[in-house]
């Protein structure tokens, strides 16, 4: 596949505009670990290769398990994730899959029941950030690393 665009070669301000809302994250009190499996999840479901090869690396990086990462997409199957983390994860596909539908009361609450507002709204904002991110890579064709 051939790379189509940079954008942050052709304007360094888009790429800033994303970085500001990463640089949030990264401050937020959103476990660090969970945030990973967030932006890994969403870009499974997306489909978006360049992310998922970064966030997965990423999550190793920072003591995941590779068998917590191979059964990312059967984690409704698997009893090596926390509720916390399958409340995250449910938000997380329903966000992702948005078009059309709504995130339902039960997925909203149930993801209430385990987080702080603060982390709440952390989780909301990853979510948003790597659909973002994942539509710029898939888009513009990013190759690789």
């Amino acid at each position: 596949m051939k790379e189509r665009l940079n954008i942050y070669n052709i304007d360094p301000k888009t790429f800033e505009a994303m970085m500001g809302l990463e640089n949030y994250l990264a401050q937020s009190s959103l476990d660090k670990n969970l945030f990973e499996l967030i932006k890994t999840r969403a870009s499974q479901i997306n489909g978006c290769a360049y992310c998922i090869n970064m966030h997965t690396r990423d999550a190793i990086k920072i003591g995941e398990t590779t068998q917590r990462l191979f059964l990312l997409d059967a984690w409704r199957e698997s009893n090596l994730f926390t509720d916390k983390e399958k409340a995250v994860l449910a938000l997380t596909e329903a966000m992702t899959l948005i078009a059309g539908k709504s995130v339902s009361d039960e997925i909203y609450d149930t993801a209430k029941n385990h987080l702080t507002e603060k982390e709440y709204a952390a989780v909301i904002m990853a979510v948003v950030a790597i659909n973002g991110w994942n539509r710029i890579a898939i888009t513009s064709q990013t190759p690789l690393d």
